[in-house]
Order: structure tokens, then C-alpha cells, then sequence
């Protein structure tokens, strides 16, 4: 899966993280390892236009979602003949979300992991313009970010349990190295201080 991230918004963000999110997101819909992504973060004029110009709403926005091809899900990614669908573009302003980062009490970056979940949605033909669509879309998009924050947290469990075990290891390592200390008993006697049996 390709996934390419441009940020222009002179924000400094970790972009892989919203590349983890993307692919995460794609790979619970069951989106073919073939399909083609691109991410980009602008800043604040430059969504107004876009918003402006695709829109016709003025000012920013958060998130905006630009589907490229329609979506074939018949379609198998070992199937002969068959190339990387190119889903579209999502643009994400961190300007715009910071705000509501703060509002909802959570930080810029978890406020663009759930922007890109839903810009993938809406690539993926998912729309809230009704209370039913609204509420399809959102529980799915609340279900695949749970899911995404816990798989997230046990990946980084599991990295630090590595890291503790290995530095176990190492220090088992260099005890068993150690040289022998020749003016203590030898291991397996007994250091009672008894005479061996003569």
C-alpha cells in the first residue's frame, strides 16, 4: 500500500504516525494492498481556498476529502492484470484542528489521527449528510480509532518488554561470563567449613 505525506503547514507533526493511521484505516475496510494514498497538511489560507473553491463554504476546515477513482471492492489485489487503484487525496489543516484539539481535550495529533480516519471514510464513499449516514459513519470511524490506539499501545508494550528482556538478557550474558572467583568455594561444594571426609 502507498501512502505518501506532504505537510506544508509548517507545523512540526510525526507524520508516520498519520501514515500508521491511514494504513491502518484502509487494512480494516480490507482495501487492496495495491490501492495508492496521498496526505497532505496545509495551512490555513490554503484550506480556505480549497474549502472556497470545492466547496463553496468560506473559511478553513479541518479535513477535506478528494476521491480519485470509484472504489472497485469486487476486485481481488492478486487478480491478473490488475493495478493500484488511486483512492485520492485527503487534506488535513493542523492550524484549524488545534482548536478543536482543545476543545475535545486531547492532543494536535490525536485530533489529525481521527481526521485522517474519516478523510479515508469519505474516500471510501462514507458521508454524514443524514442522521442515519452520520451515525453509520462516525461508529465506524470511533470503532477503527479504538482499534487503532489499542493496537498502537500494545505494539508499544510489546517494544518495551523487548527492551527490558533484552537488557535481562544482556545482564544474564555477562554473569555467566564473569570468571570464577578462585578464593570462594567452588560452585556445587559445600562451604560449611567441615573438612571433606578423608
Amino acid at each position: 500500500m502507498s501512502i505518501e505525506i506532504a505537510n506544508e503547514s509548517g507545523v512540526t507533526l510525526e507524520e508516520p504516525t498519520i501514515v500508521a493511521v491511514a494504513r491502518f484505516t484502509l487494512d480494516r475496510m480490507g482495501i487492496s494492498p495495491l490501492a495508492e494514498l496521498s496526505v497532505l497538511l496545509v495551512e490555513l489560507d490554503v484550506m480556505a481556498d480549497l474549502h472556497e473553491r470545492w466547496m463553496d463554504l468560506s473559511g478553513p476546515t479541518d479535513v477535506m476529502a478528494f476521491p480519485m477513482d470509484e472504489l472497485d471492492s469486487a476486485r481481488r489485489p492478486d487478480a491478473a492484470g490488475v493495478g493500484p487503484a488511486l483512492l485520492g487525496d485527503i487534506v488535513l489543516c493542523p492550524a484549524f484542528a488545534a482548536e478543536q484539539a482543545d476543545k475535545a481535550g486531547h492532543s494536535l495529533l490525536d485530533e489529525l489521527h481521527l481526521l485522517t480516519v474519516h478523510g479515508v471514510l469519505h474516500l471510501l464513499g462514507y458521508d454524514h449528510a443524514t442522521p442515519a449516514e452520520e451515525r453509520e459513519m462516525f461508529t465506524l470511524q470511533n470503532r477503527i480509532l479504538g482499534d487503532y490506539r489499542t493496537a498502537r499501545d500494545e505494539a508499544a508494550q510489546r517494544s518495551a518488554d523487548d527492551r527490558l528482556l533484552g537488557a535481562v538478557g544482556l545482564v544474564q550474558d555477562a554473569g555467566t561470563d564473569a570468571p570464577e572467583d578462585s578464593s570462594g568455594p567452588a560452585r556445587g561444594s559445600a562451604a560449611s567449613g567441615a573438612e571433606p571426609p578423608g
